[in-house]
């Protein structure tokens, strides 16, 4: 390079740096310097809607979503969840009317939830064969057979403690007492029919467990949706009225379960969690709550080609509809920005109370 040309280069660089760091770094440092406004004008692609679509980097579609589903036993009709409007308890019964609605939308999977009334310390109606959680599971399959079901595995909506394992000496949850628990949970749900896993409880070495199990037991093509990154969240809030796993009501345990799920002030160890549940043999790894936390959907999506689940959870959704029902702002266009957000910062399928709502739209 010849004594002009570098002193050419040099005069682009900004004052305070004397050598251009790389050639690359130089040339494109002079890209954007020669093509600024007004040559650029970066509203030219966006000056109708053909021309948005054409340039639209992230897309949301039907296949993208998957529907959280709660299940009571014992009970005649659904029971509205005040918290979160728009979701009930389903029945039994109504869970088949449900499945059809979801397969008729087209909506891929839908996430399963039991509200027990056989509640104990273990959450032993969970690892029955004839218990509400594989009832529900063999239900839901038999309505809609193009719908995969998705299996939560946890112990809370079981439990007489709302814990999601039973509780140690220690007063806390017994990480490989509920692991051992938990792949026979796996097993039950793979027997009555489910498609896929996916443990929630954050505890230490679940994942491993539970393919474990999975694959001695001749169900090596079940695939394990792991809570990779669960925060110890304020926005479950309404969840928990709607599973009946709310903590305090015990006086001899822990009313906070701090001591697995994340502290949400740690982004480094929510990556750290995810890619160790990706060792143990987990196929997508899912980031939740939602919104609060694109910035670790984002960081994983850079750290893994998994497929990676966003879970935008009860708060996150009673946030918005309660929001509409207030006039502060129209659900349908805040929802649909919310889910956008899931998409470009990463997640390749949202699980979303809105899910119905949202294929509706979609449809249109």
């Amino acid at each position: 390079m010849t004594d002009s040309k570098l002193d050419k280069l040099k005069s682009l660089l900004p004052e305070n740096i004397t050598e251009p760091k790389s050639h690359a770094e130089m040339m494109k440092h002079k890209r954007l310097t020669e093509n600024a406004f007004p040559h650029v004008r970066m509203r030219r692609l966006r000056q109708n809607d053909a021309i948005r679509a054409m340039v639209q980097e992230n897309h949301l579609q039907v296949s993208d979503l998957i529907y959280p589903i709660f299940v009571e036993e014992n009970i005649d009709e659904p029971v509205a969840i005040s918290t979160m409007p728009g979701v009930v308890r389903e029945t039994e019964k109504t869970l088949v009317t449900k499945m059809k609605e979801v397969q008729d939308l087209g909506i891929p999977s839908v996430m399963l939830f039991g509200v027990s009334h056989h509640k104990d310390h273990t959450g032993s109606d969970s690892m029955d064969p004839n218990g509400l959680m594989a009832r529900m599971i063999d239900r839901a399959k038999q309505a809609a057979p193009d719908v995969a079901i998705t299996a939560d595995l946890c112990f809370c909506e079981y439990t007489d403690h709302g814990h999601c394992g039973p509780i140690d000496a220690r007063k806390d949850v017994d990480n490989d007492k509920t692991v051992e628990n938990v792949a026979m949970q796996a097993v039950i749900a793979a027997e009555a029919g489910a498609d896929m896993v996916a443990p929630s409880g954050m505890m230490d070495g679940q994942v491993s467990g539970i393919r474990h199990a999975l694959d001695v037991t001749g169900f090596s093509h079940i695939p394990i949706m792991a809570y990779a990154a669960k925060f110890a969240s304020v926005f479950y809030g309404p969840f928990r009225d709607a599973a009946g796993c709310s903590l305090g009501h015990n006086p001899d345990v822990p009313t906070h379960r701090k001591t697995y799920q994340m502290n949400p002030a740690n982004a480094r160890e929510a990556i750290r969690d995810a890619l160790m549940d990706e060792q143990e043999g987990a196929d997508i790894l899912m980031v939740k709550p939602g919104m609060p936390y694109l910035d670790i959907l984002a960081k994983l999506r850079q750290e893994t080609d998994l497929p990676l689940a966003a879970y935008q959870i009860s708060g996150e959704y009673a946030m918005i509809r309660l929001a509409a029902e207030a006039g502060a702002l129209e659900y349908q266009s805040a929802m649909m920005e919310s889910l956008m957000a899931f998409k470009r910062a990463g997640a390749d399928m949202i699980l979303t109370y809105s899910a119905c709502d949202a294929a509706r739209w979609l449809s249109k």
